[in-house]
């Protein structure tokens, strides 16, 4: 399991070869055999006797910032990285398997786009030509990122405005799905304008550092970025991969809405915008774990969603080293050429 430390004046500390986590005033003990990775934030401690038993145990430590986003990690020193991997991913930069690896994370982000717009809208009593126009024009910008012709250098702005035109066409979508009270006007980021983009924000700071773990894990480096920026100390290929996967904190944020759980005290105000608040960190990263924790079928085997990324940054890294002949999961590849070609299959997962 994750371990949240995102309550003011939290701790945790080691006590007898055992976590001890204290909470407004109450202790318990946990057993490190059952946390995957201790996620920080707020004024919240840990002891160096805790970090020492979370190294020895494998369980990495990430701090995040009142975003969201990770902005430190103490990792565990048994990291499964080859040069052989790192080497494939220079050559990415150049060779079409980079190229079309960077076509294959922009499509499959827009098709999940879609296909929960669909589910959305397949539930309520709207007019089904109401969205056709937006959904179409998400559809023909997946169609023309696949079917482009070039270099990866000489895409990288195309693929990127494509990308940018669909999201676009989705979170307008998302805006006038939900409860009119709290419509919003596209994304923002830093600061976000809105609590929906807060909670995104929030949210897709705890599956960056997912993804980040998951492609160490497996060997790949996270600085070797395809179509975003490799500038210094900027972990480039986390962004190219995690694409496919924001639709995992897409869907439980706008169900808060739709559903009315949220409530104001769960942002504030900062200068240009707002923020979560401790009580709204509180409340959406049990809502997130729990999302994450779901269990579907992939790549041939009953996993949590969380899941998946592993498995996929492993099926990658051994695609590019020749060991698989693809990396992408059969249902998945299905799906893509589905959506690629117009075939409005959409298969509940749940």
């Amino acid at each position: 399991m994750e371990l949240y430390l995102n309550t003011y004046g939290s701790w945790l500390k080691k006590k007898d070869e055992m976590f001890e986590l204290g909470v407004e005033g109450k202790k318990v003990k946990l057993s490190p055999l059952k946390i995957s990775s201790i996620v920080i934030s707020n004024a919240a401690l840990i002891s160096t006797d805790a970090i020492e038993l979370a190294m020895e145990h494998n369980i990495d430590i990430v701090f995040l910032d009142k975003y969201g986003d990770p902005y430190g990690r103490v990792w565990f020193p048994k990291i499964g990285s080859t040069v052989a991997i790192r080497r494939k991913q220079l050559e990415m930069l150049t060779d079409a398997t980079g190229l079309q690896f960077i076509k294959e994370r922009i499509v499959l982000k827009i098709m999940n786009q879609h296909r929960f717009i669909k589910k959305l809208l397949s539930k309520r009593e709207i007019e089904p030509q109401s969205f056709q126009a937006k959904l179409d024009s998400m559809r023909d910008s997946a169609i023309k990122v696949m079917e482009a012709e070039g270099t990866l250098d000489e895409l990288s702005g195309s693929f990127m405005g494509w990308e940018g035109t669909a999201s676009k066409s989705y979170f307008s979508i998302l805006a006038e799905l939900i409860p009119e009270v709290h419509r919003f006007a596209g994304r923002s980021y830093r600061p976000a304008k809105d609590a929906f983009n807060a909670m995104l924000n929030y949210g897709y700071g705890i599956l960056y550092s997912k993804v980040e773990r998951a492609l160490v894990i497996a060997g790949l480096d996270p600085y070797i970025g395809l179509l975003h920026c490799d500038n210094y100390n900027r972990k480039s290929f986390v962004f190219d991969f995690i694409e496919p996967y924001r639709i995992l904190i897409d869907e439980p944020v706008f169900y808060i809405f739709s559903r009315h759980k949220f409530d104001p005290s769960h942002i504030e105000p900062i200068h240009k915008g707002v923020v979560l608040t401790t009580a709204g960190k509180k409340f959406l990263a049990p809502l997130i774990l729990e999302h994450f924790d779901t269990v579907i079928r992939y790549h041939g085997k009953n996993r949590k969603r969380i899941d998946m990324i592993r498995s996929d940054a492993h099926a990658f890294a051994n695609y590019i080293i020749k060991r698989r002949k693809s990396y992408l999961d059969s249902t998945v590849a299905t799906r893509l050429d589905n959506f690629l070609s117009s075939k409005d299959i959409e298969e509940e997962e749940e």
